[in-house]
């Protein structure tokens, strides 16, 4: 396997490609949607809703919490989860300053 060598890349330019590598996949969408429609859920209402299995969703719930969108309070024997609004809010700033540069473009563009 390749070395990434993202020691070459800025900090911005790695953040951004972490937040992606998150996004890009389908189910997190799914969870993050309904995260936000629900103000909060338990992974068995994520397995019923979204219709993936408990150790799936569970992977997907990790890897959103690991990047800081998601934060999950136990509550006995389950994890109530929701949107880190502090976090989230974070992370759409640095999506929007990187997706609201402007093309400039001429008659030599390719």
């Amino acid at each position: 396997m390749g070395v990434t060598k993202t020691e070459i890349f800025t900090e911005v330019q790695n953040e951004l490609a972490v937040i992606a590598k998150a996004l890009g996949h389908p189910a997190r969408i799914a969870i993050l949607q309904r995260l936000f429609s629900m103000n909060s859920c338990y992974c068995g209402d994520l397995v019923d809703d979204i219709g993936l299995a408990q150790p799936t969703i569970s992977q997907h719930l990790k890897e959103l919490r690991n990047l800081g969108l998601i934060k999950g309070n136990v509550e006995g024997t389950s994890v109530c989860y929701c949107i880190d609004t502090e976090n989230w809010e974070k992370m759409k700033e640095l999506m929007m300053r990187f997706l609201d540069q402007d093309i400039q473009l001429n008659d030599d563009c390719c």
